[in-house]
């Protein structure tokens, strides 16, 4: 066993990536305040090959030093845009017929596992503050909230973690491979 070179990689260039077929996933960061979780929600983003990502509130926006420290380029691969409320682009989102699902632990989320994607429909995922989590109104906004089962003694994660486990169970429901997305 070795590891693979980047030519054996056979990544997308950005322009490719622009151009390609993507998730019908959209991730929203409600007021995320650390650029480093920004900066990794672009990669994921881009790894994942989602739509889109939503910038709300206090949550930073390139370009800036930090996200692209850790965003590593993909902050000019995925398309990314500013609502100066998380609610104005949920009322966007739910417009357009997506299916906003708040990543918080609630009296009514559903474990990750179990939660069913509709096949065909668009979903936002709705990630919220390092501290606070999703705030009230946008939870109330949400149609729907899951929650990753935890084992552990700490009640939650890193919202960039969290984002990366979300959106991947989320794809292998839609069927992982975009050609059967």
């Amino acid at each position: 066993m070795r590891k693979l070179s980047m030519e054996e990689l056979n990544r997308l260039t950005v322009a490719d990536f622009k151009n390609t077929r993507k998730f019908p996933l959209t991730l929203v960061l409600d007021n995320v305040r650390s650029l480093h979780n920004v900066g990794a929600a672009f990669r994921t983003a881009d790894a994942f090959a989602i739509e889109k990502i939503w910038l709300c509130g206090i949550t930073g926006r390139p370009p800036h030093r930090e996200i692209t420290k850790t965003a590593l380029g993909s902050t000019d691969s995925v398309v990314w845009e500013y609502a100066p409320t998380t609610l104005e682009a949920l009322q966007q989102l739910k417009a357009a017929g997506y299916a906003l699902v708040a990543v918080e632990q609630t009296t009514n989320s559903q474990p990750l596992p179990v939660f069913v994607v509709e096949p065909g429909r668009p979903y936002a995922l709705v990630m919220g503050n390092e501290v606070f989590g999703v705030e009230d109104e946008v939870l109330a906004f949400c149609d729907a909230a899951v929650e990753i089962p935890q084992f552990g003694t700490k009640h939650s994660l890193n919202v960039s973690v969290a984002a990366g486990v979300v959106l991947w169970d989320f794809i292998s429901k839609m069927g992982w491979a975009l050609n059967e997305a």
